[in-house]
């Protein structure tokens, strides 16, 4: 059977808002798609409540805000790349605005309007530019809205990527990356799409934890992908947790933005008493990682299943109109936020490693891009400071959007791709495998490769990984695929990554904290993990 085929300039496999911008900022000529696993809007960018950390305000300095994410990243950020973006900070927001933007303005003291800042943990200034607590959401709209405005740009929807194709995967020399096979969810066949370009803005992969703040969408993909054609991945030991998730039977994955705590909202255990003090002379605004873990510490301290955060000394109409989505969600489930404090529990976040990039975002492998939270820059180091990562998502991908429009445009027409073939495949009468495989594989990353980890814990999560490997790579070979089957799969072997890489770090830095080894070393560096077929 013939493989469908789609011939781009550049394919863009992920629709948030390093995918999206990307798209924006190259030149009208190139025929661009974009495919995007589920409606375009339904990635993590449109759920980021928080805001973008960018230099705008008078008593603030690019050295600060470089200085303050240097200290979050607890010594493994790459200081070029620090300076790189946040030199880059001011020229997105002008983007942004530029684009349509709507980010929340007040009044300066001669009553002019200006941008409202707010501050989050680690920040030393005021310096997070948001729309409400949506800014996210604010932002995905605005640029798909002008993204639906270019003939040149199509989009793809319930579309996901199976695998990249590489030149020497079909028996041609050199690696460089020709484009990937695709599921359509709808007519489940596989297509094929051929690009000059490929960029991978997938997302993290917190769906590997059993709780988490993401959208079902972070699946790794991407991580995975680029490991199975041959890139490196770098420093996924860092896995983000974000304190304070709304603790909720019907509250699926909502988020409690940082910036209650920067507006003053206070940590408490179930009896009222504050408790961040005793961890950090920062308190509520000390970066994530001390905070998730000190939560961590009272609920098992405790027996406790949940601490709260209060905003309720705030003026009602001050919480309404800062925080209207918090506010909304939370009365929906009973919980009036101006008069009561929110049940919360740490989730997992953030993926600070991933596949690791160059300065315009290419990876090791040629014509084959990665940006955004999939990417490994070395902005982060061992923790994302708040804010940083929908600036690094536009920062980078800008950068990559100017690099490829000083390459060559044209196809390799002598290469010609093998169809898809699944001749040897029948339809599966065993799906209940998918669903306890991904079950049992979130509760031990949860449980053994977590907030606080040991070495202990962590073999035994490797031992259960290769297990699932060996399992599913079986019914892969075996089976016609399915979305589950495909993220099931990526996050089996992005949690192997994760695993390998926490077991290589012998100390406890940033967001990786083993019992075992409590103390920082004198040389940190970068984990890095090399594929087989790597070179």
């Amino acid at each position: 059977m013939t493989t469908p085929t789609h011939i781009y300039d550049v394919l863009i496999i992920g629709s948030g808002a390093a995918g999206m911008t990307l798209a924006l900022q190259l030149d009208h000529d190139y025929r661009i798609a974009i495919l995007s696993k589920d409606e375009p809007n339904e990635g993590s960018t449109y759920y980021a409540q928080g805001g973008v950390a960018a230099v705008l305000d008078e008593y603030d300095s690019m050295e600060s805000h470089i200085e303050d994410t240097l200290n979050a990243g607890a010594g493994l950020c790459h200081e070029d790349v620090v300076k790189f973006t946040v030199k880059h900070s001011p020229e997105i927001i002008d983007w942004l605005v530029e684009m349509g933007v709507n980010f929340d303005m007040e009044p300066n003291a001669k009553g002019a309007k200006q941008f409202h800042l707010t501050k989050e943990g680690g920040h030393s200034h005021r310096r997070v530019i948001h729309a409400a607590d949506a800014t996210g959401k604010e932002i995905a709209l605005t640029l798909y809205n002008q993204l639906n405005q270019y003939p040149y740009v199509t989009f793809f929807k319930q579309f996901v990527a199976v695998d990249l194709i590489n030149a020497h995967n079909i028996g041609r020399k050199g690696n460089q990356c020709l484009g990937a096979y695709v599921l359509n969810l709808e007519t489940q066949q596989v297509e094929l799409f051929r690009a000059k370009y490929v960029i991978l803005a997938t997302g993290g992969a917190s769906k590997v934890y059993l709780y988490t703040s993401n959208p079902d969408t972070a699946s790794g993909d991407g991580i995975a992908m680029a490991w199975r054609t041959g890139c490196r991945v770098g420093n996924l030991e860092f896995n983000q947790f974000h304190p304070t998730c709304l603790y909720h039977p019907e509250a699926k994955s909502f988020l409690i933005s940082e910036a209650l705590r920067g507006e003053g909202a206070k940590l408490v255990l179930p009896d009222g008493q504050e408790f961040m003090q005793r961890f950090d002379d920062r308190g509520e605004l000390a970066p994530r990682d001390i905070v998730a873990r000190a939560i961590d510490h009272e609920m098992k301290r405790l027996g406790c299943d949940c601490v709260y955060l209060d905003i309720s000394h705030k003026e009602p109409e001050f919480i309404k109109s800062h925080f209207p989505t918090i506010y909304g969600r939370c009365l929906e489930l009973g919980i009036d936020i101006t008069t009561s404090p929110i049940p919360i529990v740490p989730a997992a976040h953030y993926t600070c490693g991933g596949i690791v990039t160059d300065m315009h975002g290419q990876t090791d492998v040629p014509n084959l891009y990665a940006i955004g939270e999939s990417s490994f820059t070395g902005l982060h180091g061992a923790n994302r400071m708040a804010s940083n990562s929908l600036l690094e998502c536009m920062v980078f991908a800008t950068a990559a959007a100017k690099h490829i429009m000083t390459q060559p445009k044209e196809q390799p027409i002598d290469f010609t791709i093998p169809d898809w073939d699944e001749s040897q495949v029948t339809n599966s009468d065993e799906d209940v495998i998918i669903s306890h495989n991904w079950d049992e594989l979130r509760r031990f990353m949860w449980d053994y490769v977590g907030i606080v980890r040991t070495d202990k814990r962590l073999q035994r999560a490797r031992r259960r990984v290769l297990l699932l490997n060996q399992e599913v790579t079986e019914y892969y070979s075996n089976y016609k695929i399915s979305n589950d089957l495909l993220e099931l799969r990526n996050l089996i072997t992005v949690a192997d990554l994760i695993i390998q890489s926490a077991i290589r770090r012998k100390e406890s830095r940033g967001l990786h904290f083993t019992l075992d080894y409590p103390d920082l070393l004198t040389n940190p560096h970068d984990t890095l993990l090399v594929p087989p077929n790597y070179g």
